[in-house]
């Protein structure tokens, strides 16, 4: 059985994982991802106890139980980047014997769900609306990393996509990868909005704003809100959902990811007070995953 070496998988001397600091059972079953490290507070404070805290850099986590159903929460940063070393980390601690540093023989499989804001680009999706990501369009390029990406992929949606926006060839190509059918299930009540998601690996140029510098597709959020692919149309812009549902695929882990909607692109209209919409959009993602 293969060695993983000290140096693709670093362990710190108190065992805890490189960067989350976690240790392995520290870690539930049921993940819940947020960007913003002060949002990980939000999250725990409707956990009806807390057994452990860890804190390093923007990975800041918290485990604890909610009726009965235990939780860690985790916060990721900004963008895709971060996210290749979270969901690494997140299944090295469950699926890989710290002791051995060998791969387990019986592997165990992650619910992991981000809680995130996103901008609409579809002017009947409105701000302070609920979005469950039924599939992610990654523009940033990372599981193009890693083997087995075309096996996991709505490679006939990725083709068109390609076709009808003008893609430059010096940009990386996109992918199309869905979330775990169950869980999309599970969070997917009457209230909740369904759409096709857009991770970006920016904020402004990739997501098509312009303040100083031009773009090299200026027409692109017309295009994207105007493609349609088998009746589905691209719904929204945020930055992780696509690295978290590929790399959930490969690693064998379920993964889906609903936002606050807390701007309209079409229509220009920003949320009035987005953090009362994301804690409601908390507990119910919560009182889902502890039925």
């Amino acid at each position: 059985m293969r060695r993983i070496e000290e140096s693709e998988l670093i362990i710190n001397p108190d065992g805890s994982v490189f960067h989350l600091h976690i240790k392995p059972g520290e870690l539930a079953n049921n993940v819940i991802l947020v960007g913003d490290p002060g949002r990980v507070e939000t999250v725990a404070g409707f956990f009806d106890q807390i057994e452990s805290e860890t804190e390093n850099r923007e990975f800041v986590s918290r485990t604890g139980t909610y009726r009965n159903t235990r939780f860690t929460v985790l916060s990721s940063g900004i963008g895709t980047d971060n996210i290749d070393i979270v969901l690494n980390e997140l299944d090295a601690l469950v699926n890989v014997d710290f002791n051995t540093r060998t791969v387990k023989k019986e592997l165990k499989s992650l619910n992991i769900v981000r809680i995130g804001t996103s901008g609409s680009l579809q002017e009947d999706l409105p701000v302070d609306s609920w979005l469950l990501s039924e599939k992610a369009i990654g523009f940033d390029g990372l599981l193009n990393f890693y083997d087995g990406v075309e096996s996991i992929s709505d490679l006939t949606f990725e083709n068109e996509l390609v076709k009808n926006i003008g893609w430059s060839s010096r940009l990386t190509r996109p992918y199309v990868v869905e979330a775990d059918k169950d869980l999309f299930n599970l969070l997917g009540g009457k209230n909740v909005h369904k759409g096709v998601t857009i991770s970006a690996p920016g904020f402004y140029g990739p997501q098509g704003r312009v303040v100083r510098l031009g773009l090299q597709n200026p027409d692109i959020n017309e295009k994207l809100s105007g493609f349609s692919f088998n009746g589905q149309v691209i719904t929204n812009y945020e930055m992780e959902c696509s690295a978290i549902y590929g790399l959930s695929k490969l690693l064998g882990h379920k993964a889906s990811t609903v936002c606050a909607i807390i701007a309209n692109r079409k229509a220009g209209t920003y949320s009035k007070n987005y953090k009362l919409v994301v804690k409601a959009l908390i507990q119910y993602v919560l009182d889902c995953l502890s039925r």
